[in-house]
């Protein structure tokens, strides 16, 4: 497993300490599979960011509230799974009472960024 906190097509890697699990070729053409474990701390939001492509999710450790651009925010607890649409713009904050810990993997065209931060929508 190697940290990508230097890799440049994560943004949200300079905010949360995420690990790339897994990256392979997809069986769709032009996409990827990238697999990443992120850690939240207490009280510390991801940030409004998309992906160029779905986040399948699951709530490995911890409570999180997600936020959807258009959706109901979400509180999602140890156990619980979460599906992003491509491109939507989404915020995580961990509600505690310790590190949230998400799996989270992406389908996503190749040679994008993994996530890339956005204006807030609720601006």
């Amino acid at each position: 497993m190697d940290d990508t906190s230097a890799d440049p097509h994560d943004a949200l890697a300079g905010t949360l300490k995420r690990t790339e699990v897994q990256h392979h070729s997809s069986s769709i053409p032009g996409r990827e599979i990238v697999q990443v474990l992120t850690e939240i701390p207490v009280g510390v939001q991801s940030g409004w960011h998309t992906h160029p492509g779905e986040e399948v999710g699951y709530i490995v450790e911890g409570t999180v509230e997600m936020k959807i651009a258009h959706s109901p925010t979400l509180e999602l607890h140890a156990g619980d799974g979460f599906l992003i649409p491509p491109d939507t713009p989404h915020n995580a904050l961990d509600l505690g009472p310790g590190t949230g810990h998400m799996l989270s993997t992406y389908v996503v065209k190749i040679g994008e960024p993994i996530a890339s931060f956005v204006e807030s929508p609720e601006n």
